[in-house]
């Protein structure tokens, strides 16, 4: 695997198997799904190489010294000493131009978890090159975006960390206008109230660029 990321997914069963109809592909397994709409498949392009997913740490490379086992031991440490979150939901939103789940009700016990997973595996990550820097685009972030890009490798943690689960790439009004609807009422029968995070995911970027779950490590 090129790179490593720690990411929520959920459990087998029917949310998950509407996430990879929705996107075309299982990340568990492998396996290409037929969408259900003629529009899905050019507007999950990038969704679909990263599969279904919650990013907790964006993918990163591991660092010198670092192996796939390594990591791996590493999850299930700290996945077993943890409890499981919840939150009141998840809802199908608009969030900056993509679909994506979303959750509802307060998120802190979520923020705090993701936080931890954040610094306690930094350690095993490779420090990012300057290509990796430019295509974070930093000219584009706010002051506190770019040191959080610099200490933890993406810009997007802590303070300025939203849990969501994409669904399309980026999308206009028109398309955004279709797809949600159709979203809502594919996932909306299947979201879980409460929603519990059960499990700590790793998951690998194969050669081709598609990222596969490894492993699915539960809580406590």
């Amino acid at each position: 695997m090129k790179r490593y990321a720690l990411y929520y997914a959920p459990d087998t069963g029917p949310f998950a198997d509407a996430a990879a109809q929705w996107l075309g592909r299982d990340a568990a397994t492998g396996r290409a799904v037929a969408q259900p709409d003629a529009m899905l498949p050019a507007l999950t392009l990038s969704a679909r190489r990263y599969g279904f997913h919650g990013t907790l740490k964006a993918p990163f490379r591991l660092a010198e010294g670092v192996s796939e086992d390594d990591l791996i031991a590493a999850v299930e440490i700290f996945a077993a000493g943890r409890s499981s979150v919840v939150v009141d939901g998840l809802r199908v939103a608009s969030l900056d131009g993509f679909l994506a789940l979303i959750p509802e009700g307060d998120t802190t016990a979520l923020d705090d978890f993701a936080a931890k997973v954040v610094t306690r595996f930094e350690r095993l990550r490779a420090p990012l090159t300057e290509a990796e820097v430019a295509r974070r685009k930093p000219e584009r972030l706010s002051a506190r975006q770019r040191a959080l890009l610099e200490t933890y490798g993406y810009p997007y943690v802590l303070d300025q960390f939203r849990f969501h689960m994409t669904l399309t790439d980026r999308l206009d009004a028109g398309q955004t206008a279709v797809l949600q609807p159709m979203a809502k009422a594919l996932f909306e029968p299947l979201l879980p109230r409460p929603f519990a995070f059960k499990a700590l995911s790793v998951f690998g970027e194969a050669e081709d660029g598609s990222f596969h779950q490894l492993l699915r490590a539960r809580l406590g």
